[in-house]
């Protein structure tokens, strides 16, 4: 999804799981119809001499009660609401009245803060968390019921459907996990409260201009904006979009004259595709996405691991610098070295090509880029699995009791 991974992407995985099971009761059969089952919940322990005091409700549809704060009156918020009227012709009034109905969310400046150091990342576990039986057995239902939307985005776009429905299922598993904090109370908090670190000044302008985005979507849209949920981050639907990333990309591949990221699948499917065509997404490279290596004691490699974000090498390339692909490579792509870190255990190293890379535009993170690979292939041969068997089946005479 575009940028919107602040912390390392297993904590967020983790924390999306536990989310689920705490509202499972509150989504819609539309999306439960993928078959997601939220784990058991434990009963928390009551205090034998203390009364406990009944929280305070949430407003509906979230899951906290934000704190006013003010926000309209901060000389920061103001100069940046003078900015947005003036550039895009809204209503300064009309601004004042949202931001008026905006709180500030303590738990949102919490999440974005970075993990404590210390940690291994580990691949094999950020796996098993995303390629799991749930997201395929939901994902080969989501190709079925979309095979024509899907059919028609990778004829316009390049990017085959396993790619676009591992996505949707690594994001948010078709719908089921979306986010409940108000997007207006995300970004503004994040976009002038921003926790302190070397990065903040940065990070509140990135939020300052999805706050902006934000209000230009729902515009757009015709959305009340305070009606708009998303993630900790402020990003939105089922493919979860930060703003900017749905003014941009985002298309009604549905035609109903609007853009639906949460109730339209078809619109979903287009905008991912979309998103991919626009960032380096090659339809002309196929077969393996990546290609598992071996790499030599000398370590003449290691440089080919910080060029960044794309694929540049040839085979030719990565053999002189001590890398023996475990099979023969293409030769008319260009590739990337990728790093796979297991904890205590041994690096996996793939030579990955540029799709690959185009995959790391949505989240910039191997194990993201590498878990929509696998999940994609997963969905992909289970899929042909229930499509083949039953008529392997008649071919054989087992028709059955």
């Amino acid at each position: 999804m575009p940028i919107k991974h602040l912390i390392t992407p297993l904590l967020a995985s983790l924390l999306l799981t536990c989310a689920a099971g705490a509202h499972a009761q509150s989504q819609s059969q539309a999306v439960d119809r993928y078959g997601y089952k939220p784990p058991p919940q434990k009963k928390a322990a009551t205090k034998k001499k203390e009364e406990a005091k009944p929280a305070p409700a949430p407003k509906a549809g979230t899951d906290y009660v934000g704190e006013y704060v003010n926000f309209g009156e901060w000389k920061e918020v103001q100069t940046f609401l003078d900015g947005v009227a003036s550039r895009n012709n809204f209503d300064r009034k009309e601004l004042d009245a949202v931001m008026a109905q905006v709180r500030y969310l303590d738990s949102v400046v919490q999440l974005v803060k970075p993990a404590p150091p210390g940690k291994p990342k580990n691949w094999q576990a950020y796996r098993a968390l995303n390629v799991d039986p749930v997201r395929i057995s939901a994902g080969v239902r989501f190709w079925n019921e979309n095979a024509d939307a899907l059919a028609r985005a990778e004829s316009l776009y390049g990017v085959p459907a396993e790619i676009i429905v591992a996505i949707v299922g690594v994001e948010t598993v078709y719908g089921r996990i979306t986010g409940r904090f108000r997007v207006l109370d995300t970004l503004a908090t994040l976009a002038f409260a921003y926790p302190e670190s070397p990065s903040r000044a940065a990070r509140m302008d990135y939020f300052k201009s999805e706050l902006e985005a934000a209000l230009l979507f729902a515009r757009a849209d015709g959305l009340d904006p305070l009606s708009m949920r998303g993630s900790y981050a402020g990003a939105m639907g089922m493919p979860q979009f930060m703003p900017s990333s749905a003014m941009k990309y985002a298309v009604d591949f549905d035609g109903s004259g609007k853009i639906d990221l949460l109730g339209s699948s078809a619109d979903v499917v287009g905008s991912v595709a979309s998103f991919l065509a626009a960032h380096g997404w090659q339809r002309n490279v196929t077969g393996p996405i990546a290609y598992p290596v071996k790499v030599s004691p000398n370590r003449a490699w290691e440089p080919l691991l910080q060029q960044g974000l794309t694929a540049k090498y040839t085979p030719q390339d990565l053999t002189a610098a001590g890398v023996v692909p475990t099979v023969a490579l293409p030769e008319q792509n260009r590739y990337g070295l990728v790093d796979l870190q297991n904890g205590g255990d041994a690096t996996e190293y793939w030579a990955a090509n540029a799709n690959f890379f185009a995959i790391t535009q949505y989240n910039r993170s191997y194990f993201y880029a590498m878990s929509v690979v696998d999940l994609g292939q997963a969905i992909k041969s289970a899929r042909a699995s229930a499509t083949v068997t039953p008529a392997a089946s008649a071919a054989s005479g087992n028709t059955g009791p």
